[in-house]
């Protein structure tokens, strides 16, 4: 074998050992900020949701806690104002967030067709079997 095909032979070598140590000393050093991350959002979403359950016996709630219903999902809660003292001025959907959270795309339609005055009463009634 000739000295040339040698020397690239060994740069070759040189080369993928050198790229397959930084590739894992890159690693080594950004799983653990990817798992500290993971770590603070999975915290954040935890308190939120615990935080989206007290919310209405906050000081900062303005409704009567006993008029709220939780639904969690699409929204937090249906208020039923003024239920609780027999007369019911307004049903009022809120949703609670905390921190820098924005609304998700199905929060948002949920709040247009709200804005938009796309809500109905239907009753619905079971079958006598």
């Amino acid at each position: 074998m000739s000295p040339g095909l040698v020397y690239l032979a060994i740069g070759l070598a040189a080369g993928f050992f050198a790229a397959f140590a930084y590739t894992q000393l890159w690693k080594l050093r950004y799983t653990r900020s990817v798992r500290r991350d993971a770590v603070q959002r999975s915290r954040a979403v935890t308190a939120g949701k615990v935080y989206e359950q007290l919310a209405p016996w906050l000081p900062d709630f303005d409704f009567n806690p006993k008029d709220a219903r939780f639904l969690g999902t699409p929204i937090d809660f249906i208020v039923f104002d003024g239920l609780d003292d027999g007369e019911v001025r307004r049903i009022v959907f809120v949703e609670v967030k905390t921190g820098r959270s924005d609304l998700s795309l199905r929060e948002r339609r949920v709040r247009d067709a709200i804005r938009e005055g796309r809500v109905e009463w239907v009753e619905h009634r079971a079958a006598n079997r």
